[in-house]
């Protein structure tokens, strides 16, 4: 029989090591990696044959929705919070994760709904008075419980509409055990999720990210849970996104601005990311996006230098590094433009992160505005994939794309040739000419 081991795992990324490190070798954070017991040795001889059951012999009713009390979030889960769902929402330090869950916990409250708030960071002091600041809190049940055990019996036992959980990484499932270590975030999470899904409640934890922007703990806590949600920046505004939803489509955003009064939903996304666009500036141009379901006006904004390094410098934000490569490659190879002795910086304006291919063309014609100095017409938007070829590929939902660009006031949309709504081009070229009206 094998010897059984101590393994040794980092609290922040999930890295093993079979011997104890001062500094994690994976995530480069000094301190984490924490012993870890190895769970006991069970006799299969005992363990009973599983069950089964014809699939179309499954009974029930299809799982309900109630509405979390803001309109961007019920966009972002797809209609609404799923009972008996678990939901885990990550993002940086004090983005506003407590502030917008605090929000969602008194809405259903105020609804009637029992609701349950873990506050494993916070005392009671500070929760209410987060709440007295942003006019919430009546009805809401507040508890600075973080034993696991403890929590999963008041679930099962009062079964609560809504229970949230700030934070996962503040809950041991053991007596005695350390909080936030490998083992117990993982225990923990399995056992609320258990306990919530048996019980018909709501499950929200909040989780921690490390410093490389990924959720802190073992892989297998996103795996456990129905939906993933990450609460970004974009400049003074927050972006709410769906990375993993089981029950709607995932990669649906949600805007917010951070107030006094909470975070509140931004109704017009598009004049929001847009508000501050110079006028006639060479290298700034408008992409009709596309970000789960939610079509989005913003600016792309490309800077051309000559560059005193001798390989020349290629700066992106907001954006994949290697499309944008792959764009610059084509206006060079295929258009002649060029570029080998320019630095080029290339940015989605709002801090907004991007990963639709439409914003291909804004992304050329940004940048040949640029390196010619020509401005772009204020009332033109961008829309198409660039193949290697330098043909101008569709792209999906033109439509609405189409329909948002006219919405905010652009009446001229230049985009592949699958729609009569927009001016129509086959190749990059092409679309320059279309932009400035010459070869």
């Amino acid at each position: 029989m094998p010897r059984v081991t101590t393994a040794y795992v980092c609290t922040e990324c999930g890295a093993k090591s079979p011997m104890p490190l001062g500094r994690c070798p994976r995530c480069g954070t000094w301190g984490s990696v924490v012993e870890e017991s190895p769970p006991a040795v069970r006799n299969s001889a005992r363990a009973r044959a599983a069950e089964s059951v014809d699939l179309l012999g499954v009974d029930g009713a299809a799982p309900t929705r109630f509405p979390s009390g803001d309109d961007e979030v019920d966009r972002v889960l797809g209609g609404g919070i799923v009972s008996g769902s678990a939901v885990l929402l990550t993002g940086e330090p004090g983005i506003g994760k407590s502030t917008l869950l605090l929000q969602l916990a008194a809405s259903a409250a105020a609804r009637g709904d029992d609701v349950l708030y873990v506050a494993g960071e916070e005392s009671p002091l500070q929760v209410r008075l987060r709440a007295d600041r942003i006019g919430v809190g009546a009805g809401l049940r507040l508890t600075r419980q973080t034993f696991a055990p403890a929590v999963a019996a008041y679930l099962a036992e009062r079964r609560p509409r809504l229970a949230i959980v700030d934070s996962i990484q503040t809950l041991t499932h053991e007596e005695g055990a350390v909080p936030g270590s490998v083992s117990q975030v993982r225990d923990a999470t399995a056992l609320l999720v258990s306990a919530a899904k048996e019980a018909g409640t709501a499950l929200v934890l909040i989780g921690h990210v490390t410093k490389q922007g990924t959720v802190a703990g073992p892989k297998v806590v996103e795996h456990m849970v129905d939906a993933t949600l990450t609460l970004e920046s974009a400049g003074d505004m927050r972006v709410l996104r769906s990375s993993k939803n089981r029950f709607g489509a995932t990669g649906e955003v949600g805007v917010f601005e951070m107030t006094q009064g909470g975070l509140v939903a931004v109704p017009n996304p598009s004049a929001a990311f847009l508000a501050e666009r110079p006028v006639g500036a060479p290298g700034s141009v408008v992409a009709a996006v596309l970000e789960g379901q939610r079509p989005l006006l913003l600016e792309v904004q490309a800077l051309a230098s000559k560059s005193p390094y001798p390989a020349p410098r290629r700066v992106v934000q907001g954006l994949d590094q290697r499309r944008v490569d792959v764009v610059l490659a084509v206006l060079e190879r295929r258009l002649g433009l060029p570029l080998e002795g320019l630095d080029v910086y290339v940015n989605v304006a709002g801090g907004l992160r991007v990963t639709d291919p439409g914003t291909d063309l804004a992304v050329a014609v940004a940048t040949y505005s640029a390196v010619t100095n020509r401005p772009v017409d204020e009332g033109t938007a961008l829309v198409g994939e660039v193949g290697l070829a330098g043909e101008l590929r569709s792209v999906s939902q033109l439509g609405r794309r189409v329909q948002e660009a006219s919405r905010s006031g652009f009446g001229r949309v230049i985009g592949p040739r699958s729609s009569e709504a927009v001016v129509g081009v086959g190749t990059l070229r092409e679309a320059l000419t279309a932009v400035w009206g010459e070869g």
